[in-house]
């Protein structure tokens, strides 16, 4: 359990705006109990914080293993490459991950992510069983490894376990590569009820469940999902992949006689549970009935770029004042700062213009991402964080105010440069729920975890 503490704090990025000479208290559990700015010195007994803080970030979508994949598809084929030929390059990569390897590779991600900012996670996790398809003996195995994998580091987890049962709409039978993935509704609640039992009220552990997509999932399995769920926690976040690419539009059409978000927003009352993971082919009506629902649009922009998926309609949606969440996804990316340059740049590039994703009320673009993505993170992880105010959690980052991006920049400026010209991680401290995990750009435990991590891709590369 943390320790209370309290921070004396040059500059902070609060709720509320920028504040100087801020003590700020956090209690045993890790909660903010105040927050006092403009106090010219440093209380007895308080720890002096050097850099400007700012809340921490949630990742709001990762798949971890594939990790180990990341940077090795990008050779051109013999055909056309797609989302889908990457798709069967991943599916050839899983074979050969068991939960001794899918451990070792979540931890060196999940510290790879708190060194660059995210304090938590959001893991929307299919790799359930062995590769021939058979349940383990303990049925939650996979899902403890990538917990345990983050307990150890000291990330938040919200653990999203996938129902996958269809290869397409149509409830065509599973593909031999995705056979790893599929439960019936009976075997996934059954899995939900046992992780439930092992980590309800546990710290920095939240549960919540992912129907994989609308291929994957028909509409009676995703309303007894949802059944599922509800009787373990009425309030626990439900992830859904959903038009991230025009094939699935197009098969969308056909089977159902809608777009995927308007389907499901005639079928299910979206609301601040929910998270629809891409969201990359709405029309103009999906796009303001999504921004309406108080749902998250899951953006994914590095993954979404380098697997040919398309551009989010990002300026009309936040117009409709949207609410939005960044995640990793394929690890290609960990850094939320280059997630954000891109969605801002994704719409710079489409409409020929600049310092689109920002208002009247917010004109500094970096800020106003900032404070979106950090909000909304936590809303998608069902997670009581994302701005630095009283009752909330102390999720936080220190920036080093001397790194060369950052140096003499101040306030909203400060963030503009830390998403749109830093080269490198400005990122110095991070704090997940009132305890340092990083410190001077430092995971006390990664020397350890990169040698394991070393040795799974030793292993992988031989055998794949």
């Amino acid at each position: 359990m943390p320790e209370a503490r309290t921070l004396y704090i040059e500059r902070a990025l609060l709720a509320d705006g920028w504040a100087r000479q801020l003590v700020l208290s956090i209690d045993e559990e890790g909660l903010i109990t105040g927050l006092k700015p403009d106090v010219a010195s440093m209380p007895a007994g308080a720890e002096a914080v050097s850099g400007v803080v700012v809340p921490g970030m949630a990742n709001c979508h990762s798949h971890a293993f594939q990790r180990a994949m990341a940077g090795l598809t990008e050779t051109r084929g013999s055909g056309d490459d797609s989302f889908w030929s990457w798709r069967d390059a991943m599916y050839r990569l899983l074979q050969h991950i068991g939960p001794d390897e899918l451990q070792a590779i979540s931890e060196q991600l999940y510290i790879e992510m708190l060194k660059h900012g995210y304090t938590a996670v959001g893991e929307f996790h299919y790799l359930h069983h062995n590769p021939s398809g058979v349940a383990y003996d303990d049925p939650t195995e996979m899902s403890r490894r990538v917990i345990g994998a983050a307990q150890s580091v000291g990330i938040h987890i919200t653990h999203l376990p996938v129902l996958y049962c269809h290869s397409d709409f149509g409830g065509l039978p599973p593909e031999t590569g995705q056979r790893r993935f599929v439960h019936d509704i009976d075997a996934y609640q059954n899995l939900l009820q046992q992780l439930h039992k092992a980590y309800q009220g546990v710290a920095n552990v939240q549960l919540g469940i992912a129907p994989h997509s609308l291929r994957a999932v028909s509409e009676p399995l995703l309303r007894q999902a949802i059944a599922a769920i509800d009787e373990l926690d009425g309030a626990a976040p439900i992830h859904i992949h959903i038009a991230e690419q025009e094939r699935e539009v197009v098969a969308c059409l056909e089977h159902t006689g809608k777009r995927p978000v308007a389907w499901l927003l005639d079928h299910f009352d979206l609301d601040a549970r929910w998270c629809l993971v891409h969201a990359t082919h709405v029309d103009e009506q999906e796009t303001l009935a999504l921004a309406d629902s108080a749902a998250i649009a899951g953006l994914c922009p590095t993954t979404e770029a380098n697997l040919g998926d398309g551009i989010f309609p990002a300026v009309d949606y936040l117009q409709g004042r949207g609410r939005f969440a960044i995640g990793s996804d394929s690890q290609v990316c960990l850094d939320p700062a280059q997630e954000l340059r891109l969605l801002e740049y994704g719409q710079r590039l489409q409409r020929r213009r600049r310092s689109l994703l920002a208002d009247a009320q917010q004109p500094s673009v970096g800020e106003y991402l900032f404070r979106g993505a950090a909000r909304g993170g936590a809303q998608a992880l069902g997670l009581n964080s994302g701005e630095l105010r009283q009752g909330a959690r102390a999720d936080l980052l220190v920036l080093d105010q001397q790194h060369p991006g950052l140096y003499s920049k101040q306030e909203s400026a400060l963030l503009d440069s830390w998403i749109f010209s830093c080269n490198g991680t400005p990122v110095k401290d991070v704090m997940v729920a009132g305890q340092w995990r990083v410190r001077d750009g430092v995971h006390a435990q990664e020397e350890a975890v990169a040698q394991r991590f070393r040795e799974v891709l030793d292993r992988l590369g031989q055998r794949h």
